[in-house]
């Protein structure tokens, strides 16, 4: 079980508060133990009765008002110098109060203001331990005076060294505290930015696909329809039932064909498979009505933990991978096709390999803008969206398309 800094102020917060009752406590009971023997007259009795009462209400007091005051003030000092001249008294009566005395060296930072007074305060407070140290108030002679001076010095000194690595320590944690807060702050930024690249990629894809429709009409639907067109001419040219026959025959042959491109454009305008399936068995589905209509065998490899993308993310993957398959199918004369997708921390990579007849990249036309098809098209998804498409080739050695996209996850 891992502790949070919310519970360590929790847990400090307890003992600044309960500190001195517990050391208040034990100086009473050590103190009443011992009362035969180091407070031997009535009065001493008396006097630390009355002593022990008045720090008591004291400290019920701060425990109330204190929460009034979240930052050192007049208040707040006057309730540490009552309450160290309280515990100076008691501790002239008996040495085990110094126990009490030593609750200053814990909410000093808590209750003055100012360096130099908390260093001042914490110095006023060495002075009745040290004299504790010694056995009484004044020390009794040269020899006496030369051990409380000495004590003085070397408690002084402790609190020195302590304090200096708990500053240090203090300093470490808040800058362990700025930079989770820095953290934070990019990974929301770094957030927000991949929700503008995919607002941008979702209004860019629109075009593209409406530029891709439009080829497709240009390439296959108009020029089904100019041979329906022609074929039909040549019937109404003819009496011949034969000649009429074949050229029907043709048109309603051009016609179903045209039907069918234009199903599959449609349907390909956006990602229909995401809709009912989540990425791996989408595209799983595409190799394999890939496979089942080129005869090339295909196998798509999941690796990693599969996790719930983002739409545009998942889109992007499969609208790549289907166009690389495409690629396969018209240019590569490939015997076999694997794709892999990978799941990683913090990105999601496809790949679609070939071993057909491979190309020189280098020896590819350039082309200009990015609403090309083909590899200028997938290359120009996956930037969209903050990613990254590589093509490795080589004549008579196949072909390795690569998208590395951001992981985002869907939400």
């Amino acid at each position: 079980m891992t502790t949070t800094d919310s519970d360590l102020d929790r847990h400090e917060a307890a003992f600044h508060r309960w500190a001195p009752y517990f050391l208040l406590g034990l100086s009473a009971f050590l103190a009443l133990a011992t009362a035969d023997q180091i407070m031997p007259s009535d009065q001493e009795h008396l006097a630390a009765y009355a002593l022990v009462g008045a720090a008591l209400l004291l400290q019920l007091w701060w425990s109330w008002s204190g929460r009034l005051h979240r930052e050192p003030n007049a208040v707040s000092v006057t309730y540490y110098v009552i309450r160290w001249a309280i515990a100076a008294a008691l501790t002239s009566l008996s040495g085990f109060f110094a126990f009490y005395v030593a609750a200053g060296y814990y909410d000093t930072d808590e209750v003055v203001p100012g360096r130099k007074r908390k260093r001042l305060a914490l110095f006023v407070t060495t002075i009745p331990i040290a004299s504790a140290q010694t056995g009484s108030f004044p020390p009794e002679g040269r020899t006496g005076w030369l051990a409380f001076f000495g004590l003085l010095v070397a408690n002084n000194a402790l609190l020195t060294v302590v304090k200096h690595f708990a500053d240090r320590q203090e300093a470490r944690s808040r800058a362990r505290a700025d930079t989770i807060a820095e953290l934070r702050q990019a990974h929301e930024e770094n957030a927000a930015l991949q929700a503008q690249l995919l607002v941008q990629a979702r209004e860019a894809g629109i075009a593209d696909e409406r530029r891709r429709l439009a080829a497709e009409i240009h390439d296959t639907i108009a020029q089904g329809l100019t041979g329906i067109i022609a074929q039909l001419q040549v019937v109404a040219n003819t009496t011949d039932p034969a000649t009429v026959t074949e050229h029907v025959g043709r048109a309603t042959e051009l016609a179903r064909h045209s039907l069918g491109e234009a199903r599959r454009s449609v349907q390909n305008l956006a990602p229909a498979g995401l809709s009912y399936d989540g990425l791996p068995e989408a595209l799983r589905k595409a190799v394999d009505q890939w496979a089942e209509r080129t005869g090339v065998p295909a196998e798509l490899t999941v690796t990693g933990t599969a996790q719930h993308l983002h739409g545009e993310v998942s889109a992007t993957i499969l609208r790549i991978t289907q166009e690389a398959l495409a690629n396969v199918a018209k240019h590569a004369a490939a015997l076999r096709v694997g794709v892999t997708l990978s799941f990683m921390d913090d990105e999601v990579t496809v790949d679609i390999r070939d071993d057909g007849n491979g190309f020189d990249p280098l020896a590819l036309p350039a082309r200009t803008g990015t609403g090309g098809f083909g590899l200028d098209g997938m290359r120009a998804r996956a930037e969209r969206i903050a990613g990254s498409l590589t093509v490795e080739s080589e004549p008579d050695f196949g072909t390795a398309v690569s998208a590395r996209l951001p992981l985002v996850l869907h939400g």
